[in-house]
C-alpha cells in the first residue's frame, strides 16, 4: 500500500512525534519544505493530500498548485495567512486550533499587564543598576477598581476576563460579532470601540488581523485613550502602528505598552521600541508551553486524520466546502 503524502510548509516544532503517533495508522509520509517560499512549498506539497502550515503564506497561487490536497491545517488560532476563499473554491477544507494555548496567551496578557502596571521590569533593572529608589517608580495605581477594555471577546479574551476580575479589575469589551448574552455571562459591559478607548485604564487586544483591523491602534486611537492607559497586544503585530505607538509614548498620550507580537519579527536592530522604560517586549512567546505544543500537534493531527479517513474535522474554518 502506497504512503499518503503529507506536506509541511513550515514548522516551529523541534520534532513531530505527537503528530506522527496520531497519524501512524494511516501510513503517512511527512515531507517538509526547505523554506516557506511558494516554490519550496509546492515542491513537496503539489501531490500531497494534506498540508500543515504555521506562518507560511498559503496564497491562492499556492492553493491552485495543490493537485491532490484535501485539507490544510493551520498550527494556531488565526488563519489570516491562508486564502480561505481560494481553498473553499478548490474544495479544500481548512482547519485550525481555536482552543489552542488559551491558558498560555491569557496568562501572558495578564502577567504582562500586571508587570507593566506595577512597573516591575523597570524596578528590577533599576535595582540591578545599583539604584534603590522607590520614588523613581511613582506613580503606581491600585489594580482593584481599574477598567480593562478587551478588543474582541473570543476564547482567549474570555479567559483573560476571569483572571482580571480576580484582581478586582472591571471588564468591558468591544466585539460586534459576540452575542449579547456572552457579555452578560462574562459580567462584562458591551461597548463600542470609541467608548472602550476612552474608558479603559488597560486595553488588551484579541482581534483578528483583517484589512479593517490593521493599524487599528494608530495616532487617532492613542489620542482617544487615557494618558496613563496601558496597551497589551498578544494577538497580531500589525494591529498596532509602531511609529504611532512610539510617538504616543513620547508625548505622554498613553502610559505604556506590552507587546508580544510585532509587525516585523524580529524587529530591526535600530527599532525605536528598544530601550524604553515604558515598554515590555517579549519575542512572540505568549502561545508557548510544552503542554500547549503537545496539545496543538495532537489536535491538528486528529483533524487531519479525520479528513483523510473521509470524515469531517472538528474545527473547520470553511464548513461550506462540504456542500460544494
Amino acid at each position: 500500500m502506497s504512503k499518503i503524502l503529507v506536506a509541511i510548509a513550515d514548522t516551529v516544532f523541534p520534532n513531530w512525534e505527537p503528530a506522527e503517533k496520531v497519524l501512524a495508522d494511516l501510513n503517512v509520509s511527512l515531507e517538509r519544505s526547505e523554506n516557506p517560499s511558494k516554490e519550496a512549498i509546492l515542491s513537496v506539497a503539489r501531490d500531497a493530500e494534506a498540508l500543515f502550515v504555521t506562518y507560511a503564506q498559503i496564497t491562492a497561487e499556492v492553493i491552485n498548485g495543490l493537485e491532490k490536497c484535501k485539507v490544510i491545517w493551520r498550527f494556531g488560532v488565526g488563519t489570516d495567512n491562508i486564502d480561505i476563499e481560494a481553498a473553499t473554491e478548490a474544495g479544500i477544507v481548512v482547519t485550525y486550533a481555536p482552543l489552542y494555548c488559551l491558558d498560555e496567551v491569557s496568562d501572558h496578557a495578564m502577567t504582562t499587564l500586571l508587570a507593566l502596571a506595577r512597573k516591575i521590569p523597570f524596578s528590577n533593572q533599576m535595582v540591578h543598576n545599583g539604584r534603590w529608589e522607590m520614588p523613581a517608580v511613582v506613580p503606581i495605581r491600585r489594580l482593584k477598581g481599574r477598567t480593562l477594555g478587551l478588543v474582541g471577546l473570543g476564547n482567549i479574551a474570555q479567559a483573560v476576563v476571569g483572571k482580571a476580575q480576580a484582581f478586582g479589575i472591571k471588564t468591558i469589551a468591544a466585539d460586534p460579532y459576540a452575542p449579547d448574552d456572552l457579555f452578560t455571562k462574562m459580567n462584562t459591559q458591551k461597548v463600542e470601540l470609541e467608548e472602550l478607548y476612552e474608558k479603559s485604564d488597560y486595553i488588551s487586544v484579541h482581534a483578528p488581523l483583517t484589512p479593517e483591523t490593521q493599524n487599528m491602534f494608530s495616532t487617532e486611537a492613542f489620542r482617544k485613550m487615557k494618558n496613563d492607559a496601558l496597551l497589551i497586544n498578544t494577538s497580531r503585530g500589525p494591529l498596532v502602528d509602531i511609529d504611532a505607538l512610539v510617538e504616543a509614548l513620547e508625548k505622554g498620550e498613553i502610559g505604556g505598552a506590552a507587546l508580544d507580537v510585532l509587525p516585523q519579527e524580529p524587529p530591526s536592530s535600530d527599532s525605536p521600541l528598544f530601550g524604553r522604560e515604558d515598554l515590555i517586549l517579549t519575542p512572540h512567546t505568549g502561545f508557548y508551553s510544552e503542554d500547549a505544543l503537545l496539545d496543538l500537534q495532537t489536535t491538528v493531527a486528529k483533524d487531519v486524520a479525520a479528513v483523510l479517513n473521509g470524515a469531517k474535522p472538528k474545527f473547520p474554518v470553511n464548513p461550506d466546502v462540504f456542500t460544494k
